[in-house]
């Protein structure tokens, strides 16, 4: 499933910070394809690392990272699909503090559950679901236009935040129980999504405004 973006609700301004944080995925990826393994190796998260104290500005560089095409692409689609909104209900300034908070409750879950693995880990995908998390919290009702894929077969369905994002945060905690009991020390990091968008649950209303601004919903 794809997520496209909410039909319900439209925000009352452009999402700048949203759109400067893809601007800046997409400059650091490629600065990585222009200066190869070395950069990425330098500049990713290794939670070994962060759990004896070194290379702690790893933790906010590998947030802006990504391991290829796909990896990117799928990012930012599902953060312009759920950030907008969130950007709009919380402010800017709020929404970009909160969203570098998810990133690092992200990866803190991942450091917490593989201190001693020498993995790089990268990507902004536990940050993003921070914001999944907040936007599940704030507009679970919200119907989410949603590209579907059944076999050979590929249909638009508008389906709700909280089954679309529910069903997404089940199969992360499923494929984590999956990486834990199979002992996996590489692949995609299911902890540190799972930390992101337990971070944005539990905190996103303490980012919103006292006073909200008046949403287009339609």
């Amino acid at each position: 499933m794809i997520p496209l973006k909410d039909i319900d609700r439209r925000p009352s301004r452009f999402p700048l910070i949203t759109a400067l944080i893809i601007g800046a995925n997409t400059f650091v990826f490629l600065l990585e394809m222009t200066n190869g393994a070395s950069f990425v190796t330098r500049w990713s998260l290794i939670p070994s690392d962060i759990a004896a104290g070194r290379n702690l500005i790893t933790i906010l560089t590998a947030m802006f990272m990504h391991g290829g095409w796909l990896h990117i692409i799928g990012n930012m689609v599902y953060f312009w699909a759920f950030g907008p909104e969130i950007e709009d209900m919380m402010g800017r300034i709020r929404y970009s503090v909160f969203y570098v908070m998810g990133g690092v409750a992200s990866f803190g879950a991942q450091v917490a559950l593989n201190p001693d693995s020498s993995v790089p880990t990268l990507g902004a995908s536990g940050a993003i679901a921070a914001v999944m998390g907040a936007f599940l919290i704030t507009f679970p009702r919200d119907r989410i236009r949603t590209i579907v894929f059944l076999g050979i077969f590929v249909n638009i369905f508008f389906i709700p935040a909280i089954i679309l994002v529910g069903f997404w945060f089940v199969i992360q905690l499923f494929s984590e129980v999956g990486a834990l009991v199979e002992r996996q020390t590489g692949g995609i990091a299911y902890a540190a999504h799972i930390g992101g968008f337990v971070f944005g649950l539990a905190f996103s209303r303490l980012f919103e405004r006292r006073q909200r601004r008046d949403y287009k919903i339609f």
